[in-house]
């Protein structure tokens, strides 16, 4: 069974995380330049204090009116943040995002940050996963392998 650590070694550990003093215009400019739809927020010794996300953005920022330029991501981060382990599967972390309705998983333990996987990252995963298992299918089958 694939788990969150074999995403992680095909996507990279590379993790795109802001500090809480960061404003919301410049998370969102961050978000933007590198093309992902959510930050982690981390302190100083990189614990992880939430998540900032398109849907803080929204629903905390936008719809209540606060200034961007001066708004702190601490103010309006989501801190209930729910996390996994490398070794957690990937079927594990599906119902935990569909449940949660959330699209960005933190992969963390009490004192690492591993990376972070999206529901973007997990049907990635298992559509190659479906290819390879086609392409192996009909190898088998018409005789190329």
């Amino acid at each position: 069974m694939p788990k969150v650590r074999d995403v992680l070694a095909r996507k990279g550990h590379v993790i795109v995380s802001v500090a809480p003093t960061t404003t919301v215009r410049a998370a969102a400019e961050l978000m933007n330049e590198r093309g992902v739809g959510g930050l982690l927020v981390v302190d100083e010794t990189k614990q992880l204090l939430g998540v900032f996300t398109e849907r803080d953005i929204l629903r905390r920022v936008v719809v209540t009116g606060l200034d961007p330029e001066t708004t702190l991501v601490a103010d309006v981060q989501t801190t209930d943040v729910v996390t996994c382990l490398p070794d957690t599967g990937l079927d594990e972390c599906s119902v935990i995002m569909t449940k949660r309705r959330i699209r960005h998983l933190p992969v963390a333990d009490a004192d690492t940050v591993y990376g972070v996987i999206t529901i973007g990252d997990v049907l990635a995963f298992r559509i190659a996963e479906q290819e390879s298992t086609i392409q192996y299918l009909n190898g088998y089958m018409f005789g190329t392998r």
